[in-house]
Order: C-alpha cells, then sequence, then structure tokens
C-alpha cells in the first residue's frame, strides 16, 4: 500500500502568543511542533503499514523550519518526506495549501491507496484542508475519525457527530482525517532519529509542481490579529445577606448585564 500522511508544524500548545507592531503573530523563539492532530494521521499511517505493508509518505506546506516536523515523522516510522516550500506560499490560506498538495498527490505522488490528516491544525481551528483536498482529489471523506480499519480496499471509519457517532464505509482511495481517541501516538526511538537522517526528504518549489503564484494565490487575508483583553479581578461582596444580595444583583444588572 502506498500511505500518505499531511501534516503541518505549528506553535508548541505551551508557546506564549506575541502579537508583532504590524499586529501579525510572531514566532521567534518559539518552540515549533507537527500539529497534534496531525501525530495521530501519522501513527495511524504507520499502523497500517505495520499490518498491510507498503510505505508511509509524509508531506507538508511550509518553510525551512518544516522540514523538523518532517524528520519527526521519519523518525516515527514514515519512509519517505516531502516539503513544498515557495515564497509564493507564505501565509497561504487553506485553499493555497490544498491546491498544493493536491498537486503533488496527483502528479507527483499519484497512486496512492489512503491520505490521513489531522482533523484541525491548533493555531488556526479552520479544519479546511482535509476537506478541500479531498474534493480536489475527487476522494471519499471521513472526518473526526475516532477508529479505522482498512480491509479489502474498503475502510471502515467512526466518526464524531453530534450527540454520538455513525460508522461509515468508504472505498479506496480515501481521505481520513484524525480525531484525538483514534490511536495512542509513539514516541521516535533512538534508532529511529538516526534512521530518520538517512530518509528522503525530497523539497520542491511551485515551479517543480507545475504551478505559478497565481496557482495558489490566497483568497483570505490575514489583516491583524490581537489578544484577547486582560480578565478583570473579580469583585468580593461583604456584609449582611440582605446587602449583599442587593448589591450583586445591582452589579447583574448594571456590569455584567445578564438580568
Amino acid at each position: 500500500m502506498k500511505i500518505v500522511a499531511c501534516i503541518k508544524q505549528t506553535f508548541d500548545t505551551e508557546a506564549k502568543i506575541v502579537i508583532g507592531g504590524d499586529g501579525q503573530i510572531s514566532d521567534e523563539g518559539v518552540n515549533m511542533i507537527v500539529n497534534p492532530y496531525d501525530e495521530y494521521a501519522v501513527e495511524e499511517a504507520i499502523r497500517t503499514k505495520e499490518k498491510d505493508g507498503g510505505e508511509v509518505v509524509v508531506v507538508t506546506v511550509g518553510g525551512d523550519k518544516a522540514q523538523e516536523a518532517l524528520r519527526y515523522c521519519l523518525a516515527m516510522g514514515a519512509d519517505r518526506a516531502f516539503l513544498i516550500n515557495d515564497p509564493a506560499l507564505v501565509g497561504a490560506d487553506s485553499r493555497a495549501v490544498s491546491v498544493a498538495l493536491a498537486k503533488l498527490l496527483s502528479d507527483k505522488e499519484a497512486g496512492f491507496d489512503v491520505i490521513f490528516t489531522g482533523k484541525e491544525a491548533v493555531d488556526d481551528g479552520a479544519a479546511q484542508v482535509p476537506s478541500q483536498l479531498a474534493a480536489r482529489l475527487d476522494l471519499a471523506q471521513a472526518n473526526v475519525v475516532t477508529d479505522c480499519e482498512i480491509n479489502d480496499g474498503k475502510a471502515t471509519a467512526t466518526r464524531e457527530i453530534d450527540g454520538g457517532s455513525e460508522t461509515l464505509e468508504l472505498t479506496l482511495p480515501a481521505l481520513i482525517s484524525a480525531q484525538k481517541g483514534l490511536n495512542e501516538v509513539r514516541y521516535p526511538s533512538l534508532p529511529g532519529i538516526m534512521k530518520a537522517k538517512r530518509k528522503p526528504l525530497e523539497v520542491l518549489s511551485l515551479g517543480d509542481l507545475g504551478l505559478s503564484a497565481d496557482d495558489v494565490a490566497s483568497k483570505v487575508e490575514l489583516v491583524a490579529a490581537e489578544l484577547p483583553p486582560a480578565r478583570k479581578a473579580g469583585q468580593k461582596l461583604t456584609g449582611e445577606v440582605d446587602e449583599v444580595v442587593a448589591k450583586l444583583v445591582q452589579l447583574l444588572q448594571e456590569e455584567a448585564k445578564v438580568i
């Protein structure tokens, strides 16, 4: 089997967010990691290979730093990796990312059996790339998957829905986006880390894929970001019960405006 895992490099979930003077989020001094939901996707891809044989190809769109995330996935057990790195993709929106990934997977890496992705990236929470990629590749898709079995050219996926779950059967090739609980993600072993240094990692530009800057022009622009206002300190009401109740009601009416 040829198994693909799509990942994104994101801020460490414990990183302190700093907004620069230009209204943009600064990545200076920030630890970058593999998007946590994408780790479930990579783990499921590796488990599928271990069960059915084949190879795992990890792909991402990003800058030079994204090679670190790909090497981490190779250390987990993936076989090959691709980084699509181009100045025209800096600040790319979900559409641009899906266009680039679809071009890579339909041309250079055609013939895959299944694609695993995370359900969303923790930095923007857009959850758009999996669905757009599936649409561009004309694939069946299951989102927010918590259990998956692949047998005889079909995938049986259980996914979260409002108030419960549902089970879908998809004919391969298909795209599965992973939710927390799909599996337990392994840590790279020392031998795995050493082997990852020798595994193929190819960096591609848009030109290598036959795309132009116009093909990946973003339709969404982040104009500015700002941190939420600091929470006000709580008030402690003292006095007799009748006085405290009257003051509380007044605050709820005049300040909180909830009654």
